[in-house]
């Protein structure tokens, strides 16, 4: 016969070790999904810069205006060879900072051409 007293407890240590690796992977997906979402509002938000310099607007503002509050003072747009890019800095999920820069190029054709 096996003595199963020895594994007592086994499944709860598992789990315990487990529980770090589960967090890191939780915590990489959702700066992952943090990262996606600014790369999304990027280039909104320069669709709208280009638009509003088309017209003779303010592209800084226009760009500004497409992002949530708390995201508008990472943007910096600037014009480049007749279009405009649009840069935001990514925020970082586990403290201050950022993981990197999201990149937007957009350019606004007048009607009929």
């Amino acid at each position: 016969m096996r003595d199963h007293g020895s594994e007592l407890g086994q499944a709860s240590v598992e789990l315990v070790a487990l529980l770090p690796i589960l967090a890191a992977v939780l915590l990489a997906s959702w700066q992952g999904v943090v990262a996606g979402q600014a790369w999304w509002l990027v280039a909104g938000a320069a669709r709208a810069g280009a638009r509003a310099d088309l017209v003779g607007a303010d592209p800084l503002a226009a760009a500004r205006r497409e992002l949530p509050g708390a995201l508008r003072r990472r943007l910096t747009v600037r014009r480049s060879g007749g279009e405009l890019v649009v840069r935001l800095a990514i925020p970082a999920i586990a403290g201050l900072g950022r993981v990197g820069t999201a990149t937007a190029r957009a350019r606004a054709a007048e009607a009929g051409r």
